[in-house]
């Protein structure tokens, strides 16, 4: 078995990634079981391997990669890998965020019109009868001015999708210059600060970002905002979040991701849950969703084919 050909899957992925490595001449180990003693104990024998989330590819892990060549994330983030030590050694970090842009910009949509029209409280409220009018007269779009933090592959999906909307976007994004588009006007974050009614994370974590969300943030906002984060949960300070939603100041939030993410709650006594979560699965303020954003059917097949793209890019 010829070493330069062998790539380990530590996590599932859609069957069209490791077929067409394998059509590609490539072998592909798919070891979705092997503990992290395993994986360390065998990642010498690979020349690439494939990741999700199950565990974080670490300075010791990368180093038992004697003969590592890449690493391919199935997804967006590369928070669980460590990049700068990755590439120190010439390893190339592959990811994949063409591959679920697309739906992430459609689930942000989701969620934001759902928020301004009241359709999970009057969803509810229908099936047990009820049926409220005045109380869930919704709120439009057209006209709002909508702010982007993040100008890359989920920042501007999302700001394609809102064209149709009539309204004014606004995208700040510290590392771009000169990227206005017939989508979002660049802006500085003063602007946003000035201008927005809507705020919408298209962020990674990193040191810079983490908890960026706080309460001296959202007070620098001229009027009371709703605000969307399909992006990564440690960006937000929960409890000041909530704090926001109490005060008025924030008029809502549409949260896929949360800081709590790590924790697994079915096994949390409910009693113990941190008391921000309380606030928001009572609150009909808020949209919550399980990390499913760019969780779509199509972005399953759309990562795979992308990183079987970037691999064979490498002409290893």
């Amino acid at each position: 078995m010829s070493l330069n050909k062998r790539i380990l899957f530590i996590d599932s992925n859609h069957p069209t990634l490791h077929e067409e490595l394998q059509a590609a001449g490539f072998i592909c180990d798919l070891q979705y079981e092997w503990s992290k003693e395993k994986v360390m104990g065998e990642l010498h024998n690979y020349i690439g391997v494939v990741i999700r989330s199950r565990f974080k590819l670490d300075k010791e892990m990368i180093d038992k990669g004697t003969q590592l060549k890449f690493i391919a994330r199935a997804g967006a983030g590369m928070e669980n890998i460590d990049v700068v030590y990755a590439e120190s050694k010439g390893i190339k970090c592959l990811h994949a965020p063409e591959g679920n842009r697309d739906a992430v910009g459609e689930h942000a949509i989701g969620m934001l019109l759902s928020l301004l029209n009241n359709l999970n409280r009057a969803d509810k409220e229908v099936r047990q009868g009820i049926w409220i009018r005045e109380g869930n007269r919704g709120i439009e779009i057209q006209g709002k001015t909508i702010g982007i933090i993040g100008y890359g592959n989920m920042g501007s999906a999302f700001a394609q999708r809102l064209k149709g909307f009539g309204v004014t976007v606004l995208a700040y994004d510290k590392y771009k210059k000169n990227f206005s588009d017939e989508y979002a006007k660049e802006a500085s974050m003063d602007e946003l600060f000035e201008k927005a009614d809507i705020l919408s994370l298209h962020l990674p974590v990193t040191e810079e970002t983490r908890y960026l969300v706080t309460t001296s943030f959202l007070e620098k906002f001229k009027k009371n905002i709703y605000i969307i984060n399909t992006a990564r949960g440690k960006i937000v300070k929960t409890d000041e979040l909530v704090e926001q939603i109490k005060r008025g100041k924030i008029l809502g939030a549409c949260l896929d991701v949360l800081e709590y993410e790590h924790v697994s709650f079915e096994a949390l006594d409910p009693n113990k849950l941190p008391e921000a979560f309380r606030y928001l699965i009572q609150s009909d303020k808020v949209i919550l969703s399980p990390h499913i954003a760019g969780w779509t059917f199509e972005s399953h097949e759309k990562i795979a084919k992308v990183l079987v793209n970037k691999i064979k890019a490498l002409n290893l």
